[in-house]
This record gives structure tokens, sequence and C-alpha cells, in this order.
């Protein structure tokens, strides 16, 4: 069973497995093609991604793979705790420039389901956080791209001096000089 819900962005859904616990911890079923069919979803995904962030503060993203290989992501996390960040880089789309933020922790079990079109990133807020998440389309280097996390007007609840960042995140070009190859087409 899961529980879907909504977001001020079309498409981005927030997905919360059910939990069977006793004792000896809990069992969660954190993706079933059948059941997230008959909720609307319907993603192949061909690639699941796993990483490990030692330190707090650290941010990765904002990431987007661009078409012909654009992926949409589940994303959950796996231990400890982060801030999701999704923002809506669809030309045209009425929330183009907008982000949400969600705290995903091992211990609430929630999972953000990222659209293709959307640059997503996160910044961890316990060591040794680890981020889980499924792909649906494989990962293309030719198609890697990145916006500079503090440009898009989201509140991350970090202090730009205080981030931990690749070099290849702090050079990424701010969303005001980033030419998006997304283009939105209608609702999701």
């Amino acid at each position: 069973m899961f529980d879907v819900q909504t977001t001020a962005l079309s498409g981005v859904l927030v997905i919360t497995p059910a939990r069977y616990g006793d004792a000896r911890g809990f069992f969660s079923e954190s993706w079933n093609r059948a059941r997230l069919r008959e909720a609307g979803i319907d993603i192949d995904f061909v690639q699941d991604n796993h990483s490990l962030s030692a330190k707090v503060g650290t941010v990765r993203g904002l990431h987007f793979q661009s078409p012909p290989h654009a992926q949409a992501k589940l994303v959950r996390c796996a231990r400890g705790a982060l801030c999701d960040v999704v923002v809506d880089v669809r030309r045209g789309s009425p929330t183009y420039g907008q982000g949400l933020t969600f705290d995903l922790t091992f211990e609430n079990g929630r999972q953000v389901l990222v659209p293709v079109g959307f640059l997503h990133g996160f910044v961890t807020r316990s060591p040794d956080t680890e981020i889980a998440y499924k792909c649906s389309d494989y990962y293309a280097p030719d198609c890697d791209g990145a916006v500079r996390w503090d440009s898009c007007g989201v509140d991350w609840g970090i202090d730009a001096g205080d981030a931990v960042l690749s070099a290849k995140d702090a050079a990424a070009p701010a969303l005001a000089d980033f030419v998006s190859p997304f283009v939105w087409e209608g609702a999701a």
C-alpha cells in the first residue's frame, strides 16, 4: 500500500509506502510497479543509484539529465536525513523556476517522484546520510548537467558558506543563465 500525495508542482508526488513493524523492526515495499500503476504512476525505471554523504551540509545538485536521456527519479533517504529539492525548468510551464523542498528521513520513509523536466538536489541534515533513487533512463555523461544550487530562490536551510560542494556543483551556472532543454507539455 502506498500513500500518494500531489504537490504544488505538476507531476511531483510524495509517495509514502506502508511500513509493517514488530519487535524486530519493519518491512516496507518501496516500489511495486502494479500497485503504483493503479495509483496512476507508470514509469519504467531502469537504474538504481545509491550515494553516501559523510558530512552534514553536503549539497548535491541541482542536477538534471537532458533529452534524449532525460530521467525521472524516485528518491528516498536510506539512512539519516536530508532536505530534498526540486525545481521546475520546463520552458512554458506556469511554475517555471519554482521549487519545493521535502524532508526525507530514514524514519519517515517518504519518497519524492521527480518527473522529467525538473532539477533535483539535496542537502544532508545528519552525518553519513544515504540517498537511494530509481532512474527512468541510464546515466549518459553527455546529457549530464547542473544548475547552481543557491540560484533558484529555494530555502535549503543552510548558508552558502557552510555548503560542502563538488567542483562541478560549485561551477554550475545560475538558473538565470540556464537555457533549459525541457518543454512543458501541459498537465502531467
